[in-house]
């Protein structure tokens, strides 16, 4: 189109002429005379100036114009020389839209679409930027992007998860060096006391085990998170459903001529503690072995930030863990609930049995709330689940159990779990 222009204007040149008939230019536009170069001034009034502001010369057989712009009153309030265009040059950070087809001076400027930018004036188009890149403010480059997971430098919550699961290890732990020490008291020898030593352990390092949840997450912390709580949860339930067996079988062992007194002081509670936790283990080994989690970067999923995240490598797997647990915890709850009802010196099954209770509830509620979220407060969910399932197993079963042994010792003494049987 340009070159049409150009070509119309040498004709147009070529062909002006003046009152004598000679010709003004030649044929490619160039001079044939010199010219004086006029400014034209017309005002309101009608009347016309004209004003001498430059004229054409020869420069080395060259003929040139010879312009003092100063002199030029242009047309406008600014006096100034127009611009040829329509619009305003286009910044970066936006690009250019041509209003019409005809006019390419005349176009829209705008701002480049999410994920792009444009660093020149009057772009054409915009850039999009890498995956591990997005955007600055004024989107003309493209700066890191920032990394989003429970960091214990930016996230406050980090801190009140780190504080709130250490007290309650380091209350888990008290509790154990009470038991420790009023164990062959009759309250904590009821219901066999080493299955409640090894409940609260578990339970103390089901509260560790957040932790691993904390901070950057890496290919060794994401198989250690699931595998560490899956397991410690397995073990720790399994213990509350041998407890609640025990409950059941110390009843009827007080009927004369009863033949449930012989399972009474076996180890037979311990092989089940043991079986139950081996079941889970194997999951986990299983689990590892095919397809274990890794740490994984998320992209796409927030705008401007990489989701740091564990992907967890087998959804079967994953589930297959938390389906267990819940088959072990409801089964505890089944059996504690039908006991419920036994005198109250056995009656440890009431206290089982809210314990389950607050443990099936939590992990129930967890999971469309571990569906519905990203990133760390997906992480976030699933810590909210194990401190307080956690929790809610160690106050149902083991702080009436405190409260008798530290402050109602009259309690604690075998003529009164006597008086309960009869």
């Amino acid at each position: 189109m340009l070159g049409n222009a150009t070509n119309m204007l040498h004709w147009f040149l070529g062909n002006q002429k003046d009152i004598a008939g000679n010709r003004l230019f030649y044929e490619n536009g160039d001079f044939i005379t010199q010219y004086s170069i006029m400014n034209w001034l017309t005002f309101q009034n009608g009347s016309l100036v004209l004003k001498y502001v430059g004229s054409t010369k020869t420069v080395r057989n060259l003929r040139t114009f010879n312009i003092k712009v100063e002199r030029i009153v242009w047309k406008n309030s600014i006096n100034k020389i127009p611009r040829s265009q329509c619009s305003e040059n286009c910044l970066p950070g936006t690009w250019k839209v041509l209003k019409s087809r005809i006019y390419s001076c005349c176009y829209d400027c705008v701002q480049c679409s999410s994920g792009e930018i444009s660093n020149s004036t009057d772009s054409q188009k915009c850039m999009k930027c890498s995956d591990l890149e997005w955007p600055n403010e004024k989107k003309d480059r493209c700066v890191p992007k920032l990394q989003d997971f429970l960091s214990y430098t930016n996230d406050t919550i980090v801190l009140v998860i780190s504080l709130v699961s250490t007290l309650f290890f380091f209350l888990t732990f008290m509790i154990l060096i009470t038991f420790i020490l009023h164990q062959n008291t009759a309250i904590v020898k009821a219901n066999n006391r080493n299955l409640s030593f090894l409940l609260l352990v578990s339970i103390m390092l089901s509260f560790l085990c957040v932790f691993f949840f904390l901070g950057h997450p890496v290919d060794l912390t994401c198989m250690l998170r699931q595998v560490s709580f899956g397991v410690l949860f397995s073990v720790a339930v399994s213990c509350v459903l041998s407890k609640t067996i025990m409950v059941c079988i110390a009843f009827r062992a007080t009927k004369p001529g009863s033949s449930w007194k012989r399972w009474i002081g076996s180890k037979w509670s311990n092989y089940l503690v043991l079986f139950c936790s081996s079941i889970q283990v194997m999951i986990c080994v299983v689990w590892l072995a095919l397809a274990p989690p890794f740490t994984e970067l998320d992209t796409h999923s927030s705008q401007g930030k990489i989701i740091v995240q564990c992907n967890e490598g087998s959804v079967i797997g994953f589930y297959s863990v938390l389906g267990y647990m819940g088959v072990l915890a409801i089964i505890s709850f089944i059996i504690a609930f039908l006991a419920r009802t036994l005198p109250d010196s056995f009656n440890e099954a009431k206290y089982i049995t809210f314990s389950m209770l607050v443990f099936c509830s939590v992990w129930i509620a967890m999971i469309p709330a571990y569906l519905s979220t990203r990133g760390k407060y997906m992480v976030a969910v699933e810590i909210f689940a194990i401190l307080t399932s956690s929790a809610g197993v160690l106050g149902c079963i083991f702080f009436p159990k405190c409260y008798i042994i530290l402050w109602r010792p009259e309690l604690n003494t075998r003529s009164h779990l006597l008086e309960g049987r009869r």
